[in-house]
């Protein structure tokens, strides 16, 4: 049932491709529309040639899914764990979140997780890469975000395309994280514009802060979790961790004039979301080394990228990953 959902999802988004030279050339099409999808085209040959990602047939077409999200992704742990847990599939391996192409079906299968006493979230996703075994378009759902996002998005998928590792999403979405961070801010460079940077650099340092929070009380329940209290002790100090945490989030919202992570203090945080922000940013420091260290030449430091990615799983999380130190995202 899973997997003839997620087929036949893939299946509509292709089925709605078109290029891009054709929505733009098309009068139907309104001008804010062609002009976005312009400005695509612009960072699509800027990645190939400015980035060294994949010069393919990914991201040159265009496709109206006609939905806020493409999929939303199901996180979840156990009541008394920050680790997410995995489901694993033919091509991608085993990865920390689970994707349906219809919304009331991630909240089912996410309700039915949370029945058996596990710890839920559920995000709509404006993109995914199939890593190259399809032509993957550009979505509707990608136009929502502004012309920095857009940009950026682009890189972090093409960045999936480049390099990927079964059954480790740390490491791949931490890679195409730190790609995407280091291709907007060529890619706005290029365009002379320094407010858009600046902005980027401002807002970057503002969500920082908020990972940072979520890294060290993942932290701080780690050890909690380990200290081998009964369920009844755990479960009121959990609830102590998460308060003082949305307070603390909430002061943080106050003080940047920010919204961010505005939707999970609404539904309530929980061990699943700090194990989604640990999956996207713990490792994330690490490959910024690591483009230091190739003195920010993106061709070396995609073949160190590659080097890592062929030793065991827990010697490249040694050496890229932090535990109990806060992410940097820069």
């Amino acid at each position: 049932m899973y997997l003839a959902q997620a087929a036949g999802g893939q299946m509509g988004v292709l089925k709605a491709r078109r290029p891009i030279e054709t929505v733009v050339a098309d009068p139907a099409t309104p001008a804010p529309l062609k002009a976005r999808l312009t400005d695509v085209r612009s960072a699509r040959d800027f990645a190939v040639t400015e980035l060294h990602l994949p010069d393919n047939r990914s991201y040159r077409t265009y496709a109206d899914i006609k939905r806020p999200f493409v999929v939303w992704n199901v996180v979840a742990t156990p009541e008394f764990s920050v680790e997410p847990k995995h489901w694993c599939f033919p091509i991608a391996g085993c990865v920390a979140y689970r994707g349906y192409f219809k919304e009331k079906g991630a909240r089912k299968f996410a309700a039915g997780l949370a029945s058996k006493g596990f710890d839920v979230t559920v995000g709509g996703v404006p993109a995914y890469s199939t890593l190259g075994k399809f032509a993957d378009p550009v979505l509707s759902s990608m136009m929502r975000y502004g012309d920095s996002e857009l940009a950026a998005i682009i890189f972090h998928e093409l960045a999936h395309q480049l390099l990927y590792v079964k059954n480790d999403s740390e490491f791949n979405e931490a890679f195409a994280t730190a790609v995407e961070d280091e291709g907007l801010k060529r890619w706005l460079q290029s365009q002379g514009h320094p407010d858009l940077m600046k902005e980027f650099l401002e807002e970057n340092a503002d969500e920082n802060a908020f990972i940072d929070l979520f890294a060290k009380t993942r932290e701080r329940l780690k050890k909690l979790y380990a200290s081998g209290l009964s369920p009844a002790e755990l479960r009121p100090q959990k609830a102590a961790v998460f308060a003082e945490l949305t307070d603390e989030a909430r002061a943080l919202q106050r003080k940047q004039g920010h919204q961010f992570y505005e939707s999970w203090l609404k539904e309530g945080l929980n061990n699943a979301h700090l194990a989604s922000v640990a999956t996207y940013y713990q490792c994330v420091p690490g490959f910024q080394r690591l483009l230091a260290e190739q003195d920010g030449d993106l061709v070396r430091f995609y073949a160190a990228a590659k080097e890592l990615s062929k030793i065991p799983r827990a010697d490249r999380h040694a050496r890229l990953c932090r535990g109990d130190e806060a992410p940097a995202h820069q």
